[in-house]
């Protein structure tokens, strides 16, 4: 299920403490589609062609510095060509004044413009980072995100299959929680962010005790607010037909959220096998193997040295054999 954020200009405006200098309150409440910026030194050209007018327009040094040597006309018409009603808004940087047939057209049109003291390079990235933060495409999942040795571990499995006992033992062995039952995430940046929804921030639901807060049990380092998903741990229980990997040389699963493959670890859960000791082994494991260090590997590397020497041992016995015999 994807989860549509309705991001507004006031919001935009709130954030940054812009100056509205054109258009009324119903102006401000145009709604930012886009988590994207347009510096329209094009577009003030005439060249409207591969133009996004759904993109927040930033008028900066330069574009100011043109718009001076351009005849009326042609900014009365570009100007309504960046005005439009898809237009979101238009941001003037460096406390540049709002040129003046720029503001006419806009206070006809009732189309909101700021102004900024920042610098066009600062407006710029801040406001792009700002619109991928709250405009990221974004998703609810079943399941419970710890950090465990810095690594965002999303849990999952059916209902029942003891993820949130699971995250109890994690927290009580200091390790942080972020969400438990739903974990609501995020593609920044090419990477999956993990988070809990609000009403569910802290808390933790545990079978036959009820609901729990993390924080005020075990203290506020025990929780976070959001982390990177770098791997996801599946609980199943155990089935004595299936078979398991037994020595990890098997290449990942992995699960698709978002867009973007995340490396899956499918855990057997029977009675008796300290589960938590198992994902910081997990973890720990999938740690090294990021960095080159694969333990399978080195037993294979070993078992393989191994029947090699073997090998050579029973040649060799095999030549001594046939001396003897020839003597």
């Amino acid at each position: 299920m994807i989860e549509n954020t309705v991001l507004r200009v006031k919001d935009l405006m709130d954030a940054f403490h812009l100056v509205q200098e054109c258009g009324d309150e119903d102006s401000i409440m145009r709604r930012i589609l886009v988590p994207d910026i347009n510096r329209p030194g094009l577009e003030l050209t005439g060249y409207y062609i591969h133009s996004d007018k759904k993109r927040i327009v930033i008028l900066g040094d330069k574009e100011i510095s043109y718009i001076g040597t351009m005849p009326a006309e042609d900014q009365r018409k570009h100007f309504d060509f960046l005005t439009s009603d898809e237009t979101p808004v238009i941001i003037v940087s460096k406390n540049h004044p709002v040129p003046r047939i720029l503001r006419e057209v806009a206070e006809k049109k009732n189309f909101p413009i700021f102004g900024s003291k920042l610098s066009t390079v600062r407006v710029t990235v801040e406001v792009i980072a700002f619109l991928e933060n709250f405009l990221a495409p974004s998703s609810s999942l079943h399941g419970t995100l710890m950090n465990v040795y810095g690594t965002g571990v999303l849990i999952m499995g059916d209902s029942g299959v003891g993820k949130s006992e699971l995250a109890l033992e994690l927290i009580r062995r200091d390790h942080v929680l972020i969400a438990d039952d739903r974990v609501v995430t995020y593609n920044m940046h090419n990477r999956v962010v993990g988070k809990s929804p609000k009403i569910l921030e802290g808390v933790l639901e545990v079978r036959g005790i009820g609901i729990i807060n993390v924080m005020h049990m075990f203290g506020a380092s025990s929780i976070l607010d959001s982390i990177n998903i770098d791997v996801v741990i599946y609980l199943e229980h155990y089935d004595g037909k299936k078979e398991y990997d037994r020595l990890g040389d098997k290449v990942h699963s992995y699960m698709n959220i978002l867009g973007i493959d995340i490396p899956k670890i499918e855990f057997p859960v029977k009675v008796g096998r300290n589960m938590a000791v198992l994902v910081e082994t997990a973890v720990t494991n999938f740690k090294l193997k990021q960095r080159g260090i694969n333990s399978a590997t080195e037993f294979n590397d070993r078992v393989m040295a191994h029947l090699e020497e073997k090998q050579k041992r029973m040649v060799e016995e095999s030549k001594l054999d046939a001396k003897k015999v020839d003597r």
